[in-house]
């Protein structure tokens, strides 16, 4: 194969501004050849746009009609296990949009589909594609931090909830801030501590802002039909024995518009990750490490291209169906552990 011919599915924000444009920027290695959106006039919209060759108001449709090699499933969280599914049963490589899914469950489908295919199935953790995130993964390959025991999360905005899409519909997204912005700092963190398996899960959920007017640094959203949480907290305790605290929110009241961050506690040395600063004794003296240089790459650009490669036959993809599916786990584990008020074991 010299080329992969690539199939869109859903025409929203998130295919229009990130998935498109930089499948583009990979030349004559890669040919958008259809999309498809159940609103079919903004498929045929965005197939104007980027002359795309054919839009179909089903990807279904799509998937009989159209030779594909790869997919990208961009559309709401409940709709990524069957699009998923019916695009590895079709013999294309998927890029589905984090979080994998919905459930537990759906992950594990998706996940067995990938494999039953023979097919590549990876997430859109892009976050992984920083390059400060590859320099600290370089580091704690090398042993720099030696064993990575604790973790800090934190995906925080102050008033950071969507005023546009679906991210406030529990029904289409499955959660708030955790399944949407949380997932990205926590998939960072389980990246660099080797993805371990979690054994117990303990979370809370808040409700504080988002069924009110308020103000909006990311538009006004619709309060009145609020379904989402607009915090949540967890601790997760591995069977590895290293342990993890998270917290992310659309609204809090603190002092940042937003705190993306992972903290990484080793028993060799620790890391802040956005920005990279290392911390560790050396020579009895306790040491600030900070890079004099690290370079600004777009993340879902070297998401994106990494995934054309891979579909090219280069290496396999970073993110695999298996890390999808323990960090689904994690996930739902601590909004079942909020539901419930008890601890969630494994």
């Amino acid at each position: 194969m010299s080329k992969v011919r690539v199939g869109i599915i859903g025409a929203g924000a998130i295919a229009r501004d990130v998935h498109i444009p930089n499948y583009l920027t990979n030349g004559s290695k890669v040919e958008i050849s259809a999309i498809a959106d159940v609103a079919v006039e903004r498929a045929r919209e965005v197939a104007e746009t980027f002359k795309i060759p054919h839009a179909f108001v089903s990807y279904q449709e799509m998937l009989a009609e159209v030779e594909l090699d790869a997919v990208s499933v961009c559309v709401p969280n409940k709709f990524h296990v069957e699009a998923t599914i019916a695009a590895l049963e079709a013999g294309c490589h998927v890029l589905c949009e984090k979080p994998p899914a919905m459930t537990v469950e759906e992950a594990e489908r998706m996940m067995r589909a990938a494999k039953k295919a023979g097919r590549f199935l990876t997430y859109g953790f892009n976050f992984r594609y920083s390059s400060e995130v590859q320099i600290a993964k370089a580091f704690i390959d090398a042993g720099e931090l030696g064993e990575i025991y604790s973790a800090r999360v934190q995906a925080i905005r102050r008033r950071g909830i969507p005023g546009w899409g679906v991210f406030t519909n529990k029904e289409l997204q499955g959660g708030g801030p955790l399944i949407d912005i949380g997932v990205h700092m926590l998939d960072t963190a389980l990246y660099l501590m080797g993805y371990p398996e979690p054994a117990i899960v303990l979370g809370k959920t808040h409700q504080q802002m988002g069924h009110k007017k308020g103000v909006g640094l990311m538009g006004d959203w619709d309060y009145e039909n609020y379904t989402v949480e607009d915090m949540a907290v967890g601790m997760v305790a591995f069977k590895n024995g290293a342990t993890l605290t998270l917290e992310a929110a659309f609204a809090a009241n603190v002092e940042k518009k937003e705190t993306m961050q992972v903290s990484l506690m080793g028993n060799e040395g620790g890391a802040d990750i956005f920005p990279l600063k290392m911390f560790q004794e050396k020579h009895n003296t306790l040491m600030d490490l900070t890079p004099a240089y690290v370079p600004r790459v777009d993340g879902h650009n070297r998401e994106i291209t990494a995934f054309v490669d891979s579909c090219l036959g280069g290496k396999p993809p970073i993110c695999t169906p298996e890390e999808g599916l323990i960090i689904q786990k994690i996930v739902n584990a601590i909004y079942e552990s909020a539901e419930t008020g008890k601890a969630i074991q494994f």
